[in-house]
């Protein structure tokens, strides 16, 4: 099977070096919570206007919303879906690889791509895709949703991702070499701590969730859930969800937010669009684990290190 990520081959086997920086230089990032439609076309010229808007004011990482280039829900993915293999795609097979692409070219910045459906003909499966690109505009990495929003929640949401969606298989860790390891999984991935943990004990000082929570689960555990990732790994924590369209068949909760390493929130929007730039440096990574020495105390002896075991990072 041909695939999709251009990730670099090294094995992340062991983790970095105490005296090595997770990240090297100070970075902005940027996550972009945009209204979405149900025309393809418009979504990504908006997304291309706000990109370049982050990229103006300073962005060098920017990350967009699960779903950006169409309405999220089961009956949308088959009708929005773009073929990504063999990879790079024809404009016609996917205009939103194209565009994605270009943003980050023009940008000259490093592209988180929120997500959008993939159809992948070989096996006839549906993907929830996220596609991060290089300042260059070359394809760096592809993660395909590895959870399932599968949820019934009597009386308020019933949600099945599997009903149209297959699961992707490996966990995403991204190589920016002016300034380290990112990770990056979307909305449900969010659920699963071993994702984040092998992620941040494999060096990664950034987790980046492009992802819509609704309005059951957003209140209940949105910010919750991007704090207990942070605390649990001491790294920065970014979620980025679609403005809340209260028309749409699926409303987002909105709330985009960025948390350091502190668990700390360190920017959060409301439900309308907006941006949230912030600057990311590893003097407040080094400075939270000094204080809480988490990485000095775990007891392997007592029970596993999930990051040593069996971890697939590529198909």
């Amino acid at each position: 099977m041909q695939l999709l990520s251009r990730i670099s081959t090294r094995s992340f086997t062991s983790t970095m070096s105490s005296t090595t920086p997770l990240l090297k230089a100070p970075v902005k990032l940027a996550l972009v919570q945009l209204s979405g439609s149900p025309d393809k076309g418009r979504n990504l010229a908006h997304a291309r206007a706000k990109v370049l808007e982050a990229a103006s004011r300073g962005a060098r990482i920017v990350v967009l919303p699960e779903c950006f280039n169409s309405p999220y829900g089961t009956k949308y993915f088959p009708e929005y879906a773009e073929t990504l293999l063999p990879s790079p795609p024809s404009e016609a097979q996917s205009p939103s690889y194209h565009a994605l692409a270009a943003m980050a070219r023009d940008a000259g910045a490093y592209l988180v791509g929120g997500s959008i459906p993939e159809y992948e003909p070989a096996t006839k499966n549906l993907y929830n895709t996220s596609l991060t690109f290089a300042p260059s505009g070359a394809l760096l990495a592809t993660h395909r949703k590895v959870h399932l929003f599968d949820i019934d929640i009597p009386g308020k949401i019933t949600f099945r991702e599997s009903d149209v969606l297959s699961p992707g298989n490996k966990l995403t860790m991204i190589d920016l070499p002016e300034y380290g390891l990112i990770a990056v999984a979307i909305c449900y991935d969010v659920r699963f701590p071993e994702l984040a943990m092998i992620a941040a004990r494999k060096g990664a000082f950034c987790l980046l969730y492009p992802g819509a929570f609704n309005m059951t689960t957003g209140p209940l555990h949105w910010e919750l859930q991007a704090r207990a990732r942070a605390m649990d790994n001491q790294v920065y924590v970014g979620l980025c969800s679609p403005a809340r369209d209260t028309g749409a068949d699926y409303v987002a909760w909105g709330h985009s937010t960025l948390v350091g390493p502190n668990a700390d929130i360190m920017e959060k929007l409301d439900e309308k669009e907006g941006i949230i730039i912030a600057e990311l440096n590893h003097a407040r990574i080094e400075e939270v684990r000094k204080g809480v020495p988490l990485y000095t105390q775990r007891r392997f002896d007592v029970y596993p290190d999930v990051s040593a075991g069996n971890v697939k990072y590529d198909e």
